[in-house]
């Protein structure tokens, strides 16, 4: 379990290391290495998606470590409340952003658009409320960026629990 606790309240999520092995240790070593602390979720799209995990307030990104293989194949679904690795058009360019699905988005889920889809590895537990406050924010432009949270939803700090 991984929970982030955010200015909205915490998050926890269910990591699925059955089916995504190679994403949810990327992810864990990204939680042991702090380097979701002090980021932000910088995209938030309604009725659509939540995206975190690489860009600080100021809205630049953090470095990365090399992209993990997209393990979209593995037959889970982007469903409501599943999270998934964001990635650029290359399939296997996934690092350290997520994002949370806020509704059935089934056109990411392999072979999706691009013969790839967009890789679930773990699954939201008992964060409603949270998610609730975060997807009702309002949006705009920031930095060459678009559907930005307006106030900043800020992750202070990652951490492995049980």
């Amino acid at each position: 379990m991984i929970k982030l606790t955010t200015n909205y309240g915490d998050i926890l999520i269910e990591l699925d290391t059955e089916n995504a092995p190679k994403t949810c240790a990327n992810f864990e070593q990204y939680v042991r290495d702090g380097h979701y602390d002090g980021t932000l979720f910088h995209r938030v799209i309604k009725g659509f998606m939540i995206q975190g995990g690489g860009m600080t307030p100021d809205m630049n990104a953090k470095p990365t470590r090399p992209p993990v293989e997209n393990e979209a194949k593995n037959e889970l679904k982007n469903l409501e409340g599943t999270v998934a690795m964001a990635r650029t058009t290359d399939p296997h360019s996934a690092t350290s952003q997520f994002f949370i699905n806020i509704a059935k988005n089934d056109f990411l889920d392999y072979p999706g658009q691009d013969g790839w889809g967009y890789c679930v590895f773990g699954s939201v537990v008992d964060s409603t409320e949270t998610i609730d406050a975060i997807k009702a924010v309002n949006t705009g432009n920031r930095n060459g960026h678009q559907d930005v949270p307006v106030e900043d939803v800020i992750i202070e700090k990652a951490e492995i629990v049980d």
